[in-house]
């Protein structure tokens, strides 16, 4: 039996409330048919290993993998070693080649979708590079993930917008890489609010400029051009620039404060999805597609909109810090037994955060079982020395 938990909210007050809003959602039997969706997965760390969990952080692979399986199994596809999983912010290459090479075996074996990310995070920070070294380190990451039969996600670069000296090097830059590629890729275009390190990008401080450049190049490039996944939290950006596209080329939305809208669409078109929120939120986000594929816009609305005040509170500046909502979410489900994070990102949330977190997920039928949800809510509210 589910008792009253004592809150911290965001006032410094305590409050009790007692969870218990389990939702059914329906699973779909077969993959999605009118959107492609795309889940941006996190990582689960090894809590016993005696590495360093900020120097040397070690992946749990056995949870790692079982979280995707379980991903797939909800019909949806994987979106690896993107923002999500820390890339760049505990993860490195080194680590990202790892999880990329057991994900795609992993995807392969069990028939689920698999896309990559392919960046430069391999070059060292604040160091000067040439437009040609920033090329090589992007072909050194493309031809491994297409080693493994993954397709590629071109990721932004934080040594291209610090060494770039305006759109002329961002189009020289992913021309050149784009007629490398052996299949069509995903382009990856992720605002500053998720990485500070990327203002400025396509050359332009200004949006509507850097959008112009980003479409030239996709027009120039289109037979490579699968999609872009763009991040801006700025749905009007989003459906101008969706409406701009080659029609063969998708626009899937990174927006995890307006997906709904943007994935319903209008009568001009719509987004398909490549979210890091669909990590905490697989179930509804399954359902709310099975609905969609059946013309059920009223069932697709009702689910999704009961996700939207998570999402954005998970999201919530700094929204760098998203990912410790997504494993705090994952421990709260029984996806893994503990709440730890590599880099130590548990810590980048506050307690009344998370006791927030917990009243938004119960109000939107995520947990999947209230009493163990509750459970270990209540040892973390414990630990931070809330009796």
């Amino acid at each position: 039996m589910v008792k009253k938990l004592k809150l911290l909210r965001a006032n410094g007050s305590f409050e009790y409330y007692e969870p218990g809003n389990t939702a059914s959602f329906e699973i779909p039997a077969k993959k999605f048919q009118s959107r492609t969706a795309f889940s941006a997965a996190h990582v689960v760390c090894d809590p016993l290993a005696v590495a360093c969990p900020l120097g040397n952080p070690q992946i749990h692979w056995e949870d790692t993998l079982s979280y995707r399986r379980y991903l797939w199994s909800m019909g949806l596809s994987v979106a690896e070693a993107m923002d999500t999983a820390q890339r760049g912010m505990g993860l490195s290459w080194e680590g990202a080649k790892e999880l990329i090479r057991r994900s795609s075996a992993e995807a392969n074996a069990v028939g689920g979708r698999i896309a990559c990310g392919a960046g430069t995070d391999h070059l060292i920070p604040n160091r000067k590079y040439s437009m040609e070294q920033i090329m090589e380190a992007y072909e050194e990451q493309c031809a491994f993930i297409e080693e493994q039969g993954s397709q590629i996600i071109l990721m932004a670069s934080r040594a291209l917008a610090a060494n770039a000296k305006g759109p002329e090097d961002y189009s020289r830059v992913y021309s050149h890489i784009l007629s490398q590629v052996s299949q069509p890729v995903i382009l990856h275009w992720l605002g500053d609010m998720f990485d500070p390190s990327l203002t400025g990008y396509w050359g332009h401080n200004n949006l509507d400029d850097a959008m112009e450049v980003c479409l030239n190049i996709i027009w120039e490039n289109q037979d490579k051009v699968d999609g872009i996944k763009i991040s801006l939290l700025d749905a009007d950006k989003e459906i101008a620039m969706r409406r701009r596209l080659p029609e063969a080329v998708k626009m899937y939305t990174g927006d995890d404060f307006n997906y709904p809208e943007l994935i319903r669409g209008d009568d001009h078109g719509f987004s398909h999805a490549l979210l890091g929120i669909f990590d905490a939120i697989a179930p509804a986000a399954a359902a709310a597609l099975t609905a969609l594929d059946q013309d059920d816009v009223n069932t697709y609305e009702s689910i999704l909109e009961k996700t939207v005040p998570l999402s954005r509170h998970i999201f919530q500046t700094p929204t760098y810090s998203y990912k410790t909502g997504i494993v705090f979410m994952a421990y709260l489900n029984g996806h893994q037994n503990h709440f730890r994070m590599i880099n130590g990102a548990e810590s980048a949330r506050s307690i009344a955060h998370l006791s927030e977190l917990f009243v938004l997920a119960d109000q939107a039928g995520l947990l999947i079982d209230p009493d163990l949800a509750a459970e270990r809510m209540k040892l973390v509210l414990k630990l931070a020395g809330i009796e």
